[in-house]
């Protein structure tokens, strides 16, 4: 099954943020885990953040499932992304 990949507006603005090079690195990596997410994906432990997360170097992409969608909810690195 191939997923649909839906961003938030504040997963946006974080993906506006990135350099260039990161940007690049992150929709490859997104693209090939638009098809099977969950094999690729860690469930976190805290739910207020989101369900899964991405590791994408030192990027985390945390996101959630409906149905056929991966929500995208935020993006940022791996020091500061957990924090509130």
């Amino acid at each position: 099954m191939k997923y649909r990949l839906v961003y938030t507006e504040r997963a946006v603005k974080d993906i506006k943020r990135l350099d260039l090079v990161s940007k690049k690195r992150l929709g490859d990596t997104l693209n090939r885990y638009k098809q099977d997410p969950l094999s690729h994906a860690k469930k976190l432990t805290d739910p207020q953040l989101g369900t899964y997360r991405f590791r994408v170097g030192e990027l985390r992409v945390i996101f959630d499932l409906h149905g056929a969608d991966i929500v995208i909810l935020r993006v940022g690195h791996r020091k500061s992304i957990y924090r509130g």
